[in-house]
């Protein structure tokens, strides 16, 4: 697969790659919420957690490469996103976290790699902080720990076809295709109040941990990225070149490289 989509037109028009048919897909009823996953391919089980505003199908591209390496890979909606439903309380990642165990807990899945993307690479260090003996590791990319970690935002035209591709997505698959402005507004406070991790809880995580950038980043400062590195004991920084915030989407082929070569070093 040699995907070249940097400025992501491709993906505004068209999305990712499509899912194939899953092996088993449905819901699971947890703490107020339907929450939506599919499971493809069997061996070493990996999720992929997508990022805020976005659902499962963001990684149409990395699917496939996972699948044929081996693993049996499990994508999730995230709560109140793509065909998950929410409560009316607000978001928390700690609430997705309690999500992505009761998935694993339907699936009698004991241990799993957690590749996390922005919102979902949160989600993965809080399971992964609160939950190690359920988290073999985490591919975590594009994504800050506490407020002081992101960037400005400035609005360009890649975030704009980015955002446009969000909006058609959830009107074709949330059971409320009318919400997607209010929707927007309460991940939006999430992102601005949360998380909110110390160097010192960080120096707890024990599970191995890569921290990925792109070194494009529209939100997540590079020092950041550093101070992580530094703080998670023996975690790895992975900076990847001519990419942003949607390596997934705009170079497959070099996110799905390094993603396999940290699951390969955790045997």
């Amino acid at each position: 697969m040699n995907v070249t989509d940097d400025e992501l037109v491709s993906f505004e028009a068209h999305g990712a790659a499509p899912l194939p048919v899953a092996d088993r897909d449905g819901f699971v009823e947890n703490d107020g919420a339907r929450i939506w996953h599919a499971a493809y391919g069997s061996g070493p089980a990996v999720i992929l957690l997508h990022g805020g505003l976005g659902n499962a199908g963001n990684w149409g591209y990395q699917l496939p490469a996972l699948v044929n390496s081996g693993r049996q890979v499990i994508l999730i909606d995230s709560r109140g996103h793509g065909r998950s439903t929410r409560d009316e309380r607000p978001f928390s990642y700690e609430r997705m976290a309690s999500d992505v165990l009761a998935v694993m807990d339907h699936l009698k899945l004991q241990k799993a790699a957690l590749v996390g993307w922005s919102d979902g690479a949160c989600t993965a260090l809080i399971l992964a902080d609160k939950h190690p003996e359920r988290v073999s590791g985490v591919f975590f990319f594009a994504c800050n720990m506490d407020p002081s970690g992101t960037l400005e935002f400035k609005p360009t035209p890649v975030i704009d076809r980015c955002f446009s591709r969000h909006r058609k997505d959830y009107q074709a698959l949330s059971a409320t295709p009318a919400g997607f402005d209010a929707f927007v507004a309460d991940v939006t406070k999430m992102m601005q109040s949360e998380p909110n991790y110390t160097a010192e809880q960080l120096q707890g995580i024990r599970a191995p941990v890569a921290i990925v950038l792109g070194e494009k980043d529209e939100f997540i400062r590079r020092e950041h990225a550093d101070y992580l590195a530094r703080n998670i004991p023996d975690a790895e920084l992975i900076l990847m070149a001519g990419v942003s915030h949607f390596a997934p989407l705009q170079r497959p082929e070099l996110f799905n490289r390094e993603v396999l070569g940290f699951l390969d070093r955790l045997g």
